[in-house]
């Protein structure tokens, strides 16, 4: 027969059992009611602050606010050429109106001057029509009753300034009466420069008859120098 040892066994030593918290007639521990509540209230910390950028994600971005233009002061000349054209806003909404519900309905004339134009500047009438429909006015010259239109059209992939007079008439019917190429795209026109330009607009044919020069075989009189 073998003795046995009577030297305790090896091995870790055994585990004393956790208090039970919740067992009846035992008070909780305040520490860690005092944990759960601060970790609950971190989560929802958290969560609201989630919300928050996501809804500011969301929200458009606020447009920033323009300084004000501060127009110069017009000199004396420029003001003077000025007179007589309207340019405020309610007179050129109203004479824009006028016109898209015009060449909507197909009630304009495209007067000679305009083809002249037309044909020795490279446009053609879809693109003076686009630019009364997608244009500007940018002044209305009251006495006359005329409306200037600015406008871009293509012509090889470039875009050019296109500039139109038009001329309401009382049953509705607008007529195109020039249109052209400006040298200064952003530059109003005054109501001199507009007739000169338009001084033949009348279609009339301005002729001179020339006096009858002297008969064969006598001299004038200073119309040859003499050879020296």
């Amino acid at each position: 027969m073998t003795k046995q040892s009577s030297k305790p066994a090896s091995g870790p030593p055994p585990r004393r059992a956790r208090p039970n918290t919740d067992a009846p007639g035992r008070p909780a521990d305040p520490s860690h009611a005092t944990t759960l509540a601060a970790s609950a209230d971190l989560l929802a910390l958290r969560a609201q602050l989630s919300r928050a950028e996501k809804a500011a994600r969301r929200a458009p971005a606020p447009t920033p606010a323009r300084p004000a233009r501060v127009q110069a002061p017009l000199k004396p000349q420029r003001q003077a050429e000025l007179s007589g054209v309207s340019t405020d806003d309610f007179s050129l909404a109203q004479a824009h109106a006028r016109l898209r519900d015009a060449v909507y309905d197909g009630r304009y004339h495209l007067c000679p001057h305009a083809i002249g134009h037309a044909r020795a500047e490279g446009f053609l009438e879809h693109d003076v029509l686009n630019v009364l429909l997608t244009g500007r006015v940018r002044a209305v010259y009251t006495e006359e009753r005329r409306w200037l239109v600015c406008g871009y059209f293509e012509a090889c992939g470039v875009a050019l300034p296109l500039h139109v007079v038009a001329q309401p008439q009382r049953d509705g019917h607008v007529d195109i009466v020039t249109a052209f190429v400006p040298k200064h795209p952003h530059h109003i026109i005054s109501r001199a420069r507009l007739a000169v330009m338009l001084r033949y607009d009348d279609e009339q044919v301005r002729a001179r008859t020339a006096p009858a020069g002297n008969r064969v075989g006598h001299r004038g009189k200073g119309r040859w120098k003499k050879s020296a």
